[in-house]
C-alpha cells in the first residue's frame, strides 16, 4: 500500500532515542545496557541537592549525565571536607557494590541543575547479580574513585592551595559541559577545607596567569594548560586509571 504524497506530510518522524550522557553506563555491553535501560529513571540534580546524608540508609545510584557532586566527609562540628568529586564519569553510593547499605559519607551537589539516571538499590543487585560482566565494570569504577580519593589526601597534605585549587578546577572542568565553572567562593574553600580569602587569592593569582577568568559566582576556565602545569602530579593519575580500565574521559 502506497501513501499519496500529501498523506506524507502528516505522518510526524518517530523521535530519536536521546542518548545516554553517563560514560560509566555508556561503556557497559549492548547487552547489559539494553537489560537496565528500562529502570533507569530521569532525575534533575540542582545546585545543593543532597543526594544521600552521612549514615542515611542507601535505597538507589544515580548515574550523573552533567554536573558535578561532591562527596565529602562530615566531622562531629558539622564541617565538610571533601574526599572526591563524581560527575557523568560515575555514579553515587556505590559503596552498595561492597555490601554497604549506609552512606558513610555525603553525596551533595556542587554544580547543579543536571542530569541524572536513578536506579534503585535492590534493582542495581539484581543486576549486577545477573550480569558479571557490567558488575566488574561498576567494581573497577569503585576501583577508580579509590585512587581519586587517595591522591586527593596526598594533595590536601603535601601541596600548596594554589596547586590544590588547579587540580579541584580541571576535575570540575573534566565534568561540565563547556568552560564555566559556576559555584562561590565560599563553596570552594569548604570543599577544599580552606578560609574563602585563600580562594579568592588563589583565584586572583591564576586569572593573572590567564588560566581563568572571575566573575561573581562563575570561573571561566581560559587556558587548561596552565592549570595543568600547576597541578603537577596532583592531576592526571587517577584520571589515567579511569581511561585504563574503564573508557574515554576528560578533556585530553
Amino acid at each position: 500500500m502506497h501513501c499519496h504524497p500529501s498523506q506524507l506530510r502528516h505522518i510526524m518522524p518517530a523521535p530519536r532515542p536521546v542518548p545516554i550522557g553517563n560514560l560509566l553506563l555508556r561503556s557497559l555491553e549492548a547487552g547489559d545496557l539494553a537489560y537496565i535501560k528500562p529502570h533507569l529513571e530521569p532525575v534533575s540534580l540542582n545546585e545543593g541537592h543532597v543526594i544521600v546524608a552521612q549514615d542515611e540508609p542507601i535505597t538507589f545510584v544515580c548515574f550523573p549525565e552533567c554536573g558535578v557532586t561532591s562527596i565529602a566527609d562530615v566531622q562531629a562540628d558539622g564541617s565538610r571536607v571533601e574526599v572526591a568529586l563524581v560527575g557523568r564519569e560515575g555514579m553515587t553510593n556505590s559503596q552498595l557494590l561492597l555490601g554497604c547499605d549506609q552512606a558513610p559519607h555525603e553525596a551533595v551537589v556542587q554544580i547543579g541543575n543536571g542530569r541524572s539516571l536513578r536506579l534503585s538499590a535492590q534493582m542495581l543487585r539484581t543486576f549486577c547479580s545477573e550480569r558479571p560482566q557490567a558488575h566488574a565494570l561498576f567494581l573497577r569504577y569503585i576501583h577508580t574513585l579509590s585512587v581519586q580519593t587517595a591522591r586527593t589526601l596526598a594533595s590536601n597534605l603535601r601541596d600548596d592551595a594554589e596547586k590544590r585549587l588547579s587540580r579541584w578546577l580541571l576535575m570540575c572542568h573534566d565534568r561540565i559541559e563547556g568552560d564555566e565553572i559556576c559555584l562561590m567562593h565560599e563553596h570552594i574553600g569548604r570543599m577544599l577545607g580552606v578560609r574563602r580569602a585563600t580562594v579568592t587569592d588563589c583565584l586572583h593569582l591564576l586569572e593573572g596567569r590567564l588560566a581563568i577568568r572571575c566573575t561573581r559566582g562563575r570561573i571561566l576556565v581560559r587556558d587548561r594548560k596552565v592549570l595543568e602545569d600547576l597541578a603537577s602530579d596532583s592531576y592526571g593519575f587517577a584520571e589515567g586509571h579511569y581511561r585504563r580500565l574503564i573508557g574515554p574521559f576528560g578533556r585530553a
